[in-house]
């Protein structure tokens, strides 16, 4: 049907500063962890990788899902952390 317009939420800003500054904290810790890719010689960033896994496994970015969706990000980054790949 065209000139439908998908209405959906977005998470709300409290929740997205919460997630972000885990995605930050987690980074931080996970900094050289990575195991080495010939597609990053300089070494993987972690900063990048942790909201890549995100969309891959959500299918969107952190900031365009809802707030429904803030636990399921929350075990991502948790288990990005304690298990970089």
């Amino acid at each position: 049907i065209s000139g439908v317009t998908k209405l959906y939420k977005m998470m709300t800003p409290k929740n997205n500063k919460i997630i972000l500054g885990a995605i930050r904290e987690a980074a931080s810790r996970m900094t050289g962890l990575l195991p080495d890719s010939p597609r990053h010689p300089k070494g993987r960033n972690a900063y990048a990788h942790i909201p890549k896994v995100i969309s891959s496994t959500l299918g969107s970015s952190y900031k365009d899902l809802d707030d429904e969706y803030f636990e399921a990000v929350m075990i991502i980054i948790k288990h990005c952390e304690e298990n970089p790949f």
